[in-house]
């Protein structure tokens, strides 16, 4: 192989010769060395998880009219037309919907002098045919000239600078767990719209683009905007807050979405009924303590069953009548009670029937054997009709009768009678022996006595602290059916306070009765708060959840992960409120009143916090003073 060796040295001699580099400047280093900079952050970026990676979902599909999100389903809806007028805060029902929902609300400004040119021209084709109109002699056209007001209005605002003009586009995305949920709460938007007599459509093959619209993103997707001047816009202001301050009422709280106060009338709603629902320690017996303090300034009686003795601190400071019930104590009440005088102008052959039925309830739980899968307490269709004919001969043994005109004066029976009566029938020999225990027995000294208790004061308070477990249920139940007589006999503003209720939901008659009591309470003037602990097992009872439905006044303080899933469902609660109500402090929750509901932290002055604490530290602080004050006075006295 054969090489040209002059050409071979050329080459060498131009491929050695030195190049001639250009020196960068500063500025051009600086943006060489950016992008290398820029280029490792990307090459870095590529394998880092971003919280965008960790909210996307796996997948989503598009449907015509919604989108299904992983496993949720969405549809956009937009607002097409609205009406003359829009009161302020028309979007508040809206945002306050309960459920997941995203808004989103687009202005585009739009230039004064191309509205004023648009307007100019649209009132002169109104004038010439209003002119047109009153030539040809034809009746005025209302709509036309008031348009033509409008507009005249309009053109003289823009003018002074008074109005701006948008365009303003308003979406609403709602989420569901299936197709029917879905549908059910489009339909519940677009009603909500329609009572402002507004028009909204939902989305067609414009699913994903009306999802990207109400995004946190800046995207308008849909475009479809309504011309709209400032004030119509300005009424739209979306952060609203729910509002429970009324003229009457006490203070309940402070409201935690804006610091307002509630302020509040449990009698101004549909019911009185009040509902407290939380776990032991959040602040629930503090806070109806609370506000039996400031009802009982307003001039409201009210009654409470106290299971724990929290009660009576307060009762002694307000001068109220404390009431312990136990088998030793000087408090008896009689379960054959009926009312004094029939207030709503009941027969007596009803009262008698009524007060029937309930002493064999009260009787199912004392001496009923178990029935049944869940062993609910009962009789034999023979014992029933057996107890049945008894308790009316029981009766008629005092000669109390269903032709008596009133009850006032008359001697009732006890318990005793009721034996006395079942040892003359034939048949009757199990239930005696079984109500002997009451009557003669270790329970003898709880329910087979005369009444000796009086509620003539404006607080009176039933303690069943002393009662063993298996008496709590019945002396309740006594003691509520006593209540509702003396709530029958005599129409007056009171609250009765049932503390601990599941006690009574234990059981199918006292959850009944119960549950009959919280719905006729309305007619007696009368407001029923039942508080618990045990959620699960009030809301799983059939009876537990028409209390609930009955109540118009709801609170719901910290809860327990346990039973929040269940409390959530039933008060149709956001994620958000979910997790409020699962991080909350000790007297904070959402306070309902009717169809409204806020956030609520309740507070308490330092005078009627030391009335009403229930903390242990606190009472024994107490103690030590109120002994430390006694033996200075004692001192004092020996000093003299």
């Amino acid at each position: 192989m054969a090489f040209d060796v002059e050409k071979l040295q050329q080459s060498k001699t131009t491929t050695a010769a030195p190049k001639v580099q250009r020196v960068l400047s500063p500025q051009e280093l600086a943006a060489a060395q950016e992008r290398v900079t820029l280029e490792e952050e990307r090459t870095y970026r590529r394998g880092v998880v971003s919280i965008r990676d960790l909210i996307a979902p796996a997948a989503y599909q598009i449907f015509p009219n919604y989108l299904l999100l992983g496993d949720t389903y969405v549809r956009t809806l937009f607002v097409t037309m609205y009406p003359r007028y829009v009161g302020i805060g028309w979007g508040t029902p809206v945002i306050n919907y309960n459920s997941t929902i995203d808004i989103g609300m687009f202005f585009y400004p739009v230039k004064p002098e191309i509205i004023l040119k648009q307007l100019k021209n649209k009132v002169g084709v109104l004038s010439a045919q209003i002119i047109s109109d009153n030539e040809k002699g034809a009746a005025r056209d209302p709509i036309r000239e008031t348009a033509l007001r409008d507009i005249e209005q309009l053109r003289d605002d823009l003018t002074q600078g008074i109005e701006h003009f948008f365009q303003f586009a308003f979406y609403v995305t709602v989420y569901a767990k299936n197709k029917e949920e879905l549908d059910k709460r489009s339909e519940q938007i677009e009603s909500i719209f329609g009572t402002k007599l507004i028009s909204s459509k939902r989305g067609f093959y414009q699913a994903e683009q009306g999802f990207n619209s109400t995004m946190p993103l800046g995207n308008d997707e849909l475009m479809i905007s309504f011309n709209m001047n400032t004030s119509p816009i300005a009424s739209s202001f979306p952060f609203t807050s729910s509002d429970l301050s009324s003229d009457n009422g006490i203070l309940y709280g402070i409201n935690r979405h804006n610091n307002s106060l509630i302020l509040f009338d449990r009698f101004s709603l549909q019911n009185a009924n009040a509902l407290v629902f939380a776990t032991s320690g959040a602040g629930k017996s503090y806070t109806v303590k609370l506000e039996i303090l400031r009802s009982l300034m307003m001039g409201t009686d009210v009654i409470v069953i106290d299971p724990e003795m929290e009660y009576r601190h307060l009762s002694e400071a307000v001068g109220g009548t404390y009431v312990n019930v136990s088998l030793a104590s000087d408090a008896k009440i009689n379960p054959f009670d009926l009312p004094r005088s029939k207030g709503d102008e009941t027969s007596s052959e009803d009262v008698l029937r009524s007060a029937v039925i309930t002493i064999k309830g009260l009787l199912r739980i004392m001496i009923g054997t178990p029935r049944g899968e869940k062993s609910q307490l009962g009789f034999t269709p023979e014992e029933d009709s057996l107890l049945d004919r008894a308790l009316l001969e029981t009766y008629a043994k005092k000669d109390i009768t269903a032709d008596l005109p009133n009850f006032i004066g008359v001697e009732y029976p006890v318990l005793q009678d009721l034996q006395d009566v079942l040892q003359g029938m034939q048949g009757a020999t199990d239930l005696v022996a079984r109500l002997q225990k009451y009557t003669e027995g270790t329970f003898a000294g709880l329910l087979n006595n005369l009444t000796t208790v009086e509620m003539r004061n404006q607080l009176v308070t039933f303690s069943v602290r002393d009662l063993e477990d298996e008496l709590r249920p019945m002396a309740i139940y006594t003691i509520v059916n006593y209540i509702w007589n003396v709530v029958r006999s005599e129409r007056k503003k009171r609250i009765l306070v049932i503390d601990e209720a599941w006690w009574l939901m234990q059981n199918e008659d006292s959850a009944k009765f119960i549950f009959a009591l919280v719905k006729r309470a309305r007619k007696y003037f009368l407001g029923v708060t039942t508080i618990t602990q045990d959620v699960n097992d009030f809301l799983t009872s059939v009876y537990g959840q028409a209390i609930v439905t009955n109540s118009s006044m709801q609170l719901l303080l910290k809860q327990s992960p346990a039973a929040i899933d269940l409390i959530q469902k039933t008060f149709n609660l956001t994620d958000s409120e979910k997790y409020l109500l699962l991080e909350s402090a000790v007297g904070e929750g959402i306070f309902f009143a009717g169809q409204k509901h806020a956030a609520i932290k309740v507070v308490a002055s330092y005078t009627e916090d030391q009335l009403i604490t229930t903390n242990p530290q606190q009472l024994l602080e107490q103690e030590q003073a109120k002994k430390q004050f006694e033996k200075s006075l004692s001192d004092g006295e020996q000093a003299k």
